[in-house]
């Protein structure tokens, strides 16, 4: 039995033993033979994510804690913003973003039931779904490819006098093109979401300004899900530079409350017992007071301490994802008479999230029996989401209703959907997986 003499030198020699264990059982050897399996995305992590989730555990604090408080500080800091609230996961912090701009504390600018939303159908589901769940009309617009981002040529004739919000994801890590979609929303007196979610790390130069993608907007979203930049399994993060659009975030995130107290403190502004709130009695409680109709979409401790380890470590994620990207495209340009290999937008210098190919009908091509062949050996492929969303099942009772509105329309999206797939470049990647994939993807197409 272990005779510690205080807590935190137990804390110590439990930690230690943990990282024994991650070098005993947990390291991953790098010893890559070609036919092993290579995923498009995986957790690239070591004994200190492992260390800090023991560390939160011991705390059993088992809510958003002290470690979040790091996160959130650390993580604002490093992509340039006053402020970041975490969530529970990518999708929550796309609904906390857009619910943020519901509130009626926004005047004229608040978005309200039948107003419209500028976005794309080709894309993943929850960048639209807290738009139509709300009541709000999406306005599908077609993208462009090889960039697979937002066609901004369309953006003039998506407008109307309905149109209150721009709110689109930035693929794969290619930026869409923010120069002209802050313009236009600047010009329109629009909102404008960043989707960071895939992303994260991506910079972009307006003007000679460079910022991180989700900055230029009023709100910018990330995930932490397992296969994306970083992770701390389930998680998410809304940031904005705004302070009235934060305490919205705040307010939404954490049911809906008026009061600020951060979890665990009591009275944080002085003025519990003495509010005239509503319609309620003077002096209600101030914690028990609702602003707004919002949710409890916090993380827990234990997920921000693994993303407080792996924070330190994303800047060279980021740079392994670009070398990865870099090396596929060069070993894939024998290829180019057969596939469409993309191309990153003017301005920007992105963090990739995955290598998108799309199979160029000329060629003869089927996507799905060359997506069999690379899968048949042992490479993991994904299609680019929804490929195109109304076409889904999800769609089925409100199709050809008017709780949408197509754009013009979503060729270059039905080419995608048809004829699109993706590859991973994760981190976690060598020199050797990279060529093997190639290698492999190349083979597909000389079939």
């Amino acid at each position: 039995m272990a005779n510690w003499s205080n807590e935190a030198e137990a804390r110590e020699q439990i930690k230690a033993l943990v990282a024994e264990y991650y070098h005993d059982f947990q390291e991953k050897k790098t010893d890559f033979k070609p036919g092993d399996r290579v995923t498009y995305a995986s957790r690239v992590f070591d004994e200190k994510e492992m260390c800090a989730l023991t560390d939160a555990t011991l705390d059993f604090w088992l809510t958003t804690g002290r470690f979040a408080d790091e996160f959130e500080k650390e993580f604002a800091k490093w992509i340039g913003v006053k402020f970041a609230n975490l969530v529970n996961s990518g999708s929550s912090a796309n609904l906390i973003a857009f619910m943020a701009l519901t509130a009626p504390e926004l005047g004229d600018r608040q978005i309200k039931k039948g107003d419209e939303v500028i976005t794309v159908a080709c894309g993943f589901p929850t960048t639209v779904t807290p738009a139509l769940q709300y009541g709000a009309v999406p306005v599908f617009v077609d993208v462009t490819v090889p960039q697979y981002n937002i066609d901004v040529t369309k953006l003039e004739a998506a407008l109307s006098p309905k149109t209150k919000a721009v709110m689109i994801a930035h693929t794969l890590g290619n930026p869409f093109d923010l120069s002209a979609v802050k313009a236009f929303c600047d010009a329109h007196n629009l909102w404008l979401v960043e989707d960071n979610c895939d992303a994260l790390g991506t910079q972009y130069t307006i003007n000679g300004e460079t910022r991180f993608t989700g900055t230029w907007g009023d709100i910018g979203t990330s995930s932490f899900y397992p296969p994306h930049h970083m992770t701390m399994g389930e998680g998410g993060c809304v940031y904005t530079n705004s302070p009235l659009l934060n305490r919205l975030i705040k307010s939404y995130r954490d049911w809906g409350r008026d009061c600020i107290c951060p979890s665990g403190h009591d009275n944080f502004c002085g003025h519990r017992f003495d509010g005239q709130y509503g319609e309620l009695p003077a002096g209600y409680d101030h914690k028990y007071v609702y602003s707004h109709f919002g949710y409890n979409l916090k993380v827990t401790d234990m997920q921000a301490a693994i993303g407080c380890e792996q924070l330190k470590k994303f800047p060279s994620f980021i740079e392994r994802r670009r070398h990865n990207w870099d090396r596929l495209r060069a070993a894939l340009e024998p290829a180019a008479d057969k596939l469409i290999l993309p191309e990153p937008a003017a301005n920007s210098r992105p963090s990739w999230f995955g290598f998108l190919i799309s199979v160029k009908p000329e060629s003869g091509l089927d996507r799905n029996a060359v997506t069999r062949y690379i899968e048949d050996h042992n490479v993991q492929t994904r299609l680019l989401f929804s490929g195109n969303l109304i076409k889904h099942p999800c769609f089925d009772q409100i199709r050809g209703t008017d709780a949408y509105r197509v754009a013009g329309e979503l060729t270059n999206t039905d080419f995608i959907m048809n004829n699109t797939f993706w590859v991973g470049v994760y981190p976690g990647m060598t020199d050797e997986m990279i060529d093997y994939m190639a290698k492999i993807i190349i083979e597909a197409v000389n079939q």
